[in-house]
């Protein structure tokens, strides 16, 4: 899988179901999901995080933040009140549009396409927050690390990221399944036997390579906690990342 083809797949899953695809639950598939929930559930993300943050003594209100993969807009929103700018990027442009139509912000949201394999559209230290969840994960490990360097490139010094990864697999039959199986025959499984759109690949950045990363691109992790219970097959990590 290439960057080409997260885009692709994601595109549709844009365009068939998009609050699904961003957050995959029981009973939510084919436009189940209410839109106030489904939102609410980006305010709790937010609030969570706004907590350790605030115990970590780092701030919780920022000049300019960046949504990475941004999605319908889930995290945009909760993130809004929190921020004089937020920017939400996304590599699906059926994505950005439902996230402008559900858009209920005070107007300091901006929602841009970022299809490239990196974050050249942006300037060197040009936010003061970085926000990423539920989204590296579904990316080929060489465009994980890309990013997780422009993110580093992007912050302004003493800049937070707040990144959530799966760092393993749970011992579930799931877990197990994405343990052993090679991703082609899990796309197969998901397209014509689970009626997925679009496959959705699952990436495992084990903790001991992401403190490698993060050296090697001048970020600190200066906090992390388990991520909220999305799911019950991967074991997941919120990163609080400091740029030097």
């Amino acid at each position: 899988m290439n960057l080409n083809d997260v885009r692709r797949d994601w595109t549709k899953l844009g365009t068939e179901d998009p609050l699904w695809a961003v957050l995959v639950q029981p009973g939510k598939r084919g436009g189940r999901w209410d839109v106030e929930e489904f939102l609410a559930t980006g305010r709790t993300d937010v609030e969570e995080t706004s907590g350790q943050l605030r115990r970590l003594g780092l701030p919780t209100h920022w000049e300019r933040v960046l949504d990475f993969g941004c999605g319908a807009g889930r995290l945009s929103q909760a993130l809004a009140p929190h921020a004089d700018e937020v920017v939400a990027v996304d590599i699906a442009p059926s994505m950005l549009e439902t996230a402008r139509q559900l858009n209920q912000s005070a107007g300091n949201i901006r929602f841009v396409l970022n299809d490239a394999p990196d974050l050249s559209q942006f300037p060197d230290c040009h936010f003061d927050l970085v926000y990423s969840a539920l989204v590296l994960q579904h990316l080929p490990r060489p465009a994980i690390d890309r990013y997780l360097a422009e993110f580093l490139r992007v912050l302004r010094p003493g800049g937070i990221a707040v990144i959530g990864l799966p760092t393993g697999l749970a011992r579930t039959a799931k877990g197990v399944i994405w343990r052993l199986a090679p991703f082609r025959l899990i796309s197969w499984a998901q397209r014509n036997l689970l009626d997925y759109p679009a496959p959705m690949k699952m990436t495992v950045v084990p903790h001991g390579e992401m403190v490698r990363l993060m050296d090697a691109h001048g970020g600190d992790i200066v906090g992390q906690w388990p991520d909220l219970p999305y799911s019950e097959d991967w074991v997941c990590q919120r990163y609080a990342i400091r740029r030097a």
